[in-house]
């Protein structure tokens, strides 16, 4: 019986140390200039413009705009690191940016109006 309680301490105690780890390294410090969710997310949207283009369901005047919208957020983006610090306001602000942008990408694709087909050479 000793042998078995023996056993179940050994196998406890080595199934212990398996889950022992080193201290984690300090984590490096965050860039307050780093934007990664906008960015990645002014990509997302630029894609998905020049897909609504090449399908045909947006039309060059609602190109227009979208890019516009694309292009002021960019520039909104760019006066929010001129400080040397994105704060969370400005985060928030570009992030409400975002939002409406892709709410206006999303209704000009799904409206009725289309492109007009590109003349055959003939």
């Amino acid at each position: 019986m000793k042998i078995h309680t023996l056993v179940a301490a050994l196998a406890l105690a080595t199934g212990g140390l398996a889950f022992a780890q080193a201290p984690a390294a300090p984590a490096a410090p965050k860039d307050p200039l780093a934007t990664p969710r906008i960015d990645q997310r002014q990509a997302n949207q630029e894609k998905r413009i020049d897909q609504g283009v090449s399908s045909g369901a947006l039309t060059a005047k609602e190109t227009a705009k979208l890019d516009k919208r694309e292009t002021k957020i960019e520039a909104d983006k760019l006066a929010a690191k001129s400080d040397g610090k994105v704060t969370k306001a400005e985060r928030r602000k570009l992030k409400h940016e975002e939002n409406r942008a892709s709410a206006a990408i999303r209704r000009q694709k799904h409206d009725r109006q289309v492109a007009p087909a590109p003349a055959k050479a003939g």
